[in-house]
C-alpha cells in the first residue's frame, strides 16, 4: 500500500463512509479518472467507470472555486437530470465530501468522500478530516 492509499484508507475509517476516491488529471485520459480508491464492504469501485462526463457536473464547476464541497444530501442537491444519473451510476450516491488540489492555479485532483444508499450530515471533525488528508494527498501528487 502506498502513501497515498493509506491517507485514503485512514480517512474512510475515521467517517465510516462508504468509498474515498482520488482523482487525477491525466493528460490525454478521461477527466479526471480514479487512481486510488479505498472502499467499506459492499461499495462499488468507480475505477473503470467512464459513463459520466464530469466536465458537465455542477460539482466540478463549484470545485473550481478552489472550495470544499460539502453534500449531505445529494438528491436535494441539483436538480440536473445528468446529476442524479450520475449519483445511480455511481452506486447510490447519497452524501459526499469533494475537496480539490489545485497547482499554479490549476485543478490537478480531486479527493471525494462518498456516501451510498442514505443521506447522512457530515460532521465538522469529518469535513476537517477530508481536508487534511486532502493536504496530504497534494503534497505527494
Amino acid at each position: 500500500m502506498d502513501e497515498i492509499d493509506a491517507l485514503l484508507q485512514d480517512l474512510l475509517a475515521k467517517t465510516g463512509a462508504s468509498r474515498v476516491t482520488l482523482r487525477q488529471d491525466v493528460p490525454g485520459d478521461y477527466a479526471f479518472p480514479v487512481t486510488h480508491e479505498t472502499l467499506a464492504p459492499g461499495a462499488p469501485s468507480l475505477r473503470e467507470e467512464r459513463t459520466v462526463d464530469l466536465k458537465a457536473q455542477p460539482v466540478l464547476a463549484m470545485l473550481k472555486s478552489e472550495r470544499q464541497v460539502v453534500q449531505d444530501d445529494c438528491r436535494a442537491a441539483f436538480e440536473e437530470p445528468a446529476f442524479h444519473q450520475m449519483l445511480e451510476t455511481y452506486g447510490g450516491l447519497a452524501a459526499q465530501i469533494v475537496t480539490p488540489i489545485f497547482r499554479d492555479g490549476r485543478l490537478v485532483a480531486i479527493v471525494s468522500l462518498h456516501q451510498l444508499g442514505n443521506p447522512r450530515r457530515w460532521t465538522v471533525d469529518e469535513i476537517a478530516a477530508a481536508s487534511l488528508a486532502t493536504r496530504r494527498v497534494g503534497e505527494l501528487v
